[in-house]
């Protein structure tokens, strides 16, 4: 880990593509007494804002900013949109790498591999806004930035909600802050793998599609290096905003290992009304039983459970719910098949689930009423809304079950794909048990995650 920025400078490179920063034109706003922080040992940052798709007319606006807020805090700014500075020997020279607003394929498979091991060697990364809008093709790319972009509404005011007041990024704010940006929602939500900082609030707006639980700005500790993600940042007045100046240069600085922060990876009890029922551990498997063939595979290093063998249904016999919140992480390898069966009573029998209860499928091809987000032989999921939202096969989803009476609603990462309401008095969802399913010798689907709040009973019930 770089815990202590290295003293150097270094010469500008104009034939090669990269610009001396200290020479672009400087935010008005930036030199804001509340962008200023406390004197660091002098340190270097590269600003690489190539685009291979929409291009932010907000990108100068961002260079002239970070340099002016490097010119303040002792750090020296060099932007390039030139990829070959993505070497070993060149990245060597930078504590943080920030991504501006980069958009589609920037980077071949050489200079991949060189950022890859300046991060695994304890460098630093800062994406900021569109810098989740790139290389959806390179999955070691969208773990450094924590998610991926999906969506967006038109810009306009929301309530961000910030969760840590320790971070420098966010130290300065308050509970609430309420700004205009172009607020992106993102194909899963990156609360599992990182620390989140700040939320959106979605009631606050239109046109969110992750829920409750809306991540905006995140840190987290990866492969060796720092990552510090905001989605914040996408137009030009955003950058003569003390606030959100100030927020930048905390990221900046957590990356560069000038200071230090809890980000290790997932909140500390993030989601309070939330039990663990399965979190990766051999202790989290009490209370659940496995009925019928084949079993689960536990692997404590990876948090996981993985189908094997079947048909089976491997099932939480501790305690049966009617109204509850079920959350839970899923993956699958290739055309597999599985799912989460609710409503159903205690037995060895995993038929009894299938007679009595509903199944949320996970299936990456099948008849509409059978495939992922369906509820089994009965509804057929918002195909639209589903492909939208879904991660492909070998990447990790996230359900959010609600049961609710009779009602069942399926989110899949963030996005509401189905709404059903049981009427077979044989089906009744007002008790019942959970369980993950097994399906066969070639189905493998790992599991993580798996946690429950029960909710107000329903009125009408």
């Amino acid at each position: 880990m770089r815990l202590s920025p290295r003293i150097r400078r270094l010469a500008c490179w104009s034939a090669g593509g990269l610009l001396c920063a200290a020479a672009l034109p400087a935010a008005s706003a930036a030199a804001a007494p509340d962008t200023a922080a406390p004197e660091d040992a002098a340190y270097e940052v590269l600003v690489f804002s190539k685009t291979a798709g929409f291009r932010h007319d907000s990108i100068d606006e961002g260079i002239a900013a970070l340099t002016q807020l490097g010119s303040e805090n002792n750090f020296t700014v060099t932007a390039t949109e030139d990829a070959t500075a993505f070497t070993a020997e060149n990245l060597a020279q930078y504590e943080a790498v920030v991504f501006l607003s980069t958009t589609g394929d920037v980077l071949d498979e050489t200079q991949q591999t060189a950022f890859e091991g300046y991060i695994e060697g304890g460098g630093g990364y800062v994406g900021i806004h569109a810098a989740a809008d790139t290389e959806y093709d390179w999955p070691w790319y969208g773990g450094l930035a924590g998610a991926w972009f999906a969506s967006h509404p038109a810009i306009q005011e929301a309530t961000i909600q910030v969760e840590d007041h320790e971070h420098d990024a966010t130290a300065h704010l308050g509970d609430q802050w309420v700004r205009t940006d172009e607020w992106y929602n993102y194909q899963s939500n990156p609360r599992t793998d990182a620390h989140v900082l700040a939320t959106l609030d979605e009631t606050s707006y239109e046109g969110g599609g992750m829920g409750e639980d809306h991540p905006i700005s995140w840190c987290q500790n990866y492969e060796g290096g720092r990552s510090f993600y905001t989605g914040l940042g996408h137009t030009a007045e955003s950058y003569a905003e003390p606030d959100f100046l100030r927020h930048l240069l905390g990221g900046v600085r957590w990356a560069a290992g000038v200071v230090e922060a809890d980000c290790g990876g997932g909140n500390t009890n993030p989601e309070p009304e939330y039990t663990p029922i399965f979190d990766g551990t051999s202790p989290s498997l009490d209370g659940w039983s496995q009925a019928g063939p084949g079993s689960f595979v536990l692997d404590e290093e990876a948090g996981t459970l993985t189908s094997e063998g079947g048909m089976g249904l491997f099932w939480y016999e501790a305690d049966e719910y009617n109204s509850y919140s079920l959350k839970l992480d899923w993956r699958m390898q290739g055309d597999s098949n599985s799912g989460i069966f609710v409503g159903f009573p205690a037995s060895d029998d995993p038929w009894t689930a299938v007679d009595n209860g509903y199944e949320i499928q996970i299936d990456a091809t099948d008849t509409d009423d059978r495939t992922t987000g369906s509820i089994y032989g009965f509804q057929s999921a918002d195909l639209e809304a589903r492909d939208e939202a879904l991660n492909p096969p070998g990447e990790w989803n996230a359900y959010e079950l609600r049961v609710e009476g009779e009602r069942i609603r399926v989110y899949l990462n963030g996005t509401l794909i189905n709404d059903f309401t049981n009427t077979d008095p044989a089906r009744s969802l007002l008790d019942g048990y959970i369980g993950l399913q097994n399906h066969g010798d070639t189905d493998v689907v790992s599991f993580r995650d798996v946690r429950i709040a029960e909710l107000p009973a329903d009125p009408g019930c």
